[in-house]
């Protein structure tokens, strides 16, 4: 029997990882992360990795887990977790998964539809294109074909376009629609699903009081040292932040120019990810940190009550 486990998700900046702390610290728990980003090392100050000192001394796992070279999806990093969670059980503590990306989390909370294999003819012919074209090129023609998945995937973020288009060509059918057509499976955890959820106009100066503090920490830095170590094409380079700030460190564009589209492109994925959040299922309660900190639900939940 799989273990039982709080899930603490909600938009960026919204007080995700110092919510879980605080739990960790009251229950006895570990934190888990559920974060497409920060599971990569070495890209910190843009993905607004909890440092040690924020953690405070809480253990975790998926934070700074892998090379950013190595590829990951969702089903991957629902066997990360589903082994992070185990071990987490396995010493008598509360594994206590938060992040934001919900695409992971519900992969690991109900699993998702089952895929085609990948097809290695296909997935070269598709990587050599969007070597020649660029990953918005193709993104532009995935959104003829499948314009569900297209809005869930940055146009950027080449791993995911190629994969939508080899299923596309695998199966005649778009993954939007295939995800459409097939109900998720039985939940593959008992979890209090919590969301944290403020209103537009209290998330927004959060997004920019962050942002400030991400360039004042040396974000255009980590970039230029990031890119040195690792060159353009790693995954994570493709997205919020990352990806406008590698056009200024190309000098494509100015600093200001960056911070601007930076800016618009956090609040538009803040969007999303409200809108994703309040759409899922499985979610037992949403609203500010207070209300899972200060009531009884959550202790009821987890004594089996």
């Amino acid at each position: 029997m799989r273990p039982r486990i709080v899930v603490v998700a909600g938009p960026t900046a919204s007080g995700k990882t110092a919510l879980a702390v605080e739990l960790a610290e009251r229950l006895g728990g570990e934190i888990i992360g559920a974060d497409s980003v920060q599971i990569y090392r070495d890209f910190d100050i843009g993905s607004a990795k909890p440092t040690a000192e924020e953690l405070r001394g809480v253990r975790h796992a998926l934070i700074d887990a892998i090379d950013p070279r190595e590829p990951i999806d969702a089903m991957i990093y629902a066997r990360m977790a589903d082994e992070a969670i185990a071990e987490t059980a396995s010493r008598g503590k509360v594994p206590i998964v938060t992040g934001g990306t919900g695409l992971w989390l519900r992969a690991l909370l109900r699993g998702l539809v089952d895929l085609p294999e990948p097809d290695p003819g296909i997935r070269a012919r598709l990587m050599r294109q969007i070597d020649e074209r660029g990953a918005p090129a193709l993104h532009a023609e995935l959104a003829k074909i499948d314009p569900i998945a297209a809005a869930d995937i940055h146009e950027n973020d080449a791993f995911r376009i190629v994969r939508a288009l080899e299923v596309f060509e695998q199966t005649g059918k778009p993954v939007g629609e295939i995800r459409r057509e097939h109900a998720l499976g039985a939940p593959r955890y008992d979890a209090y699903f919590f969301v944290l959820d403020h209103d537009l106009d209290e998330l927004t100066p959060r997004i920019e009081a962050r942002l400030e503090a991400m360039f004042a920490a040396g974000w255009v830095d980590e970039v230029k040292r990031l890119r040195e170590i690792y060159g353009e094409a790693v995954r994570a380079f493709g997205s919020v932040g990352y990806k406008e700030l590698l056009a200024h460190v190309r000098g494509e564009i100015d600093l200001d120019e960056a911070k601007r589209l930076i800016r618009k492109a956090t609040r538009i994925y803040a969007r999303r990810q409200r809108t994703w959040f309040r759409n899922e299922k499985g979610v037992r309660a949403r609203g500010r940190a207070e209300a899972l900190l200060e009531g009884r639900e959550l202790l009821d939940f987890l004594e089996g009550r």
